[in-house]
């Protein structure tokens, strides 16, 4: 697998491009002048050209001697400005906006499109057009024998300069478009992989929790049917603490094995219980209540109707996280706010959020939000819960946000869509009627 590109090796290269198109601009220059010097017999100021090329040969000198050290766009921008100097000076001595070189202007506009920030591109371009116009008036005229002089009347020169103009600024509007738009595509193309990744592991984790479930089926059975003979043995009945504690037992082992059968409907795997049924403010009551943590949460119900739903477990789980970790967060105070919300389609979207006073997260956590592993606890394992909680709601076509209050704490939003929990509408008549055992279900997934 190729390595990841970083910006400032992606800034490097472009310095070291731009230093090899000054050596042949060097090198391009030196043969011009020699030519037209000793070739042709036009008489050119020598002494201040070459100085102008030793200039361009230092410059790159010193640029290869710090090439590995961070590149920024100022110095880039700087670097193009200073070849744009040059080429205005080596122009200006020879014939000026009369050159037919002057079109090399547009090299260094193109170079500044393609490797510089948009408004540095665009200063290039105001400089380039300065420096065309500025030459037009004020240059050295060549002094070239009878058969090659020529004569470029003002609106011919004045039309060379609208069409570099032109030409300047539509090659920086279409490249800086492109370079932006082939970045757009670059980055989500790094969020797809990113998002499979991520899946894969998902994936992983699921197979692996889908063996430790039915692995672990087997002895919760057994200490369930060895509880029950237990319970019904004439002794316990005669201790009723002993009873008790083999009652707390059996509720335990109950749990464990709710808690393996949602893995096994996490997984995918049929566990053969219907859909749960219920109406939306029934779920996240019935989770609040069974959780545990009386008195801890409230319950902000901003609900103007209560529409029925499939009890997901998955969700529910979700949920479950989210308060666990608001606790281990250090929060003695949670507020879960329920209400239902139009999204940007006009569709409904179930919008819960969790609210506490705890530590809230740091600022760097807050980038890396719902990756695998990537957590404020020390221990081992810790990261799952948003993780998990990310692509749950991404497999309910959902988002997930977290932030930190402005207060103290922080805030986890989860928006669904509703649609992803919603009923048919006979099975919504049926609900109006009392036919889906709401407290059923809670009984046999909450117990």
């Amino acid at each position: 697998m190729i390595a990841a590109q970083r910006p400032d090796d992606a800034a490097r290269r472009n310095l070291l491009l731009l230093i090899l198109l000054r050596w042949l601009a060097v090198g391009g220059q030196l043969v011009t002048i020699l030519a037209v010097e000793f070739g042709m017999g036009i008489r050119l100021p020598l002494a201040p050209m070459l100085t102008t090329i030793g200039g361009l040969v230092v410059l790159n000198l010193v640029q290869l001697a710090t090439a590995r050290f961070p590149v920024t766009n100022a110095e880039l921008l700087g670097a193009l400005l200073i070849d744009v100097t040059a080429l205005s000076v080596q122009l200006a001595l020879s014939g000026g906006a009369t050159n037919p070189f002057i079109t090399l202007f547009l090299l260094q506009v193109v170079l500044g499109a393609v490797l510089l920030e948009t408004w540095s591109s665009w200063l290039l371009v105001a400089v380039t057009s300065g420096a065309f116009a500025l030459l037009a008036v004020v240059h050295r005229p060549l002094p070239l024998p009878a058969g090659f002089a020529s004569r470029l009347s003002l609106p011919y020169m004045v039309g060379s300069w609208l069409t570099f103009t032109m030409a300047a600024v539509l090659l920086v509007t279409f490249v800086t478009r492109s370079a932006r738009n082939l970045r757009q595509r670059d980055a989500h193309l790094a969020a797809m992989r990113q998002r499979a990744a991520e899946q894969e592991q998902i994936v992983r984790m699921g197979l692996l929790a889908s063996g430790a479930a039915h692995e672990l089926g087997t002895p919760l059975s057994t200490l369930s049917v060895t509880l029950g003979d237990w319970r019904r043995e004439a002794d316990t009945r005669s201790f009723p603490r002993l009873a008790a504690e083999i009652a707390d037992l059996e509720t335990e082992v109950a749990r464990c094995k709710e808690i393996l059968a949602g893995i096994l409907f996490a997984a995918g795997e049929v566990t053969g219980e219907a859909p749960a049924r219920t109406t939306l403010r029934r779920f996240v009551g019935r989770i609040i209540e069974r959780w545990g943590g009386a008195g801890q949460v409230t319950l902000d119900d901003c609900l103007w109707r209560d529409p029925p739903i499939v009890a997901d477990r998955a969700l529910a789980q979700t949920l479950v996280n989210l308060l666990d970790n608001a606790i281990e967060a250090g929060a003695s105070a949670i507020t879960l706010t329920l209400a239902l919300d139009d999204d940007a389609d006009g569709d409904e979207e179930i919008v819960i959020a969790v609210r506490d006073n705890g530590r809230g997260f740091p600022p760097d956590f807050l980038d890396s939000i719902g990756r695998p592993y990537q957590s404020t606890k020390d221990r081992r394992g810790a990261g799952l819960g948003l993780f998990l909680a990310t692509n749950v709601l991404r497999t309910l076509g959902g988002t997930l946000e977290a932030r930190n209050d402005a207060h103290r704490g922080a805030i986890v939003t989860l928006r669904l869509p509703l649609a992803a929990l919603a009923l048919e509408d006979a099975a919504a008549d049926n609900a109006g009627r009392g036919e889906w055992g709401t407290d059923e279900w809670a009984e046999e997934n909450w117990r």
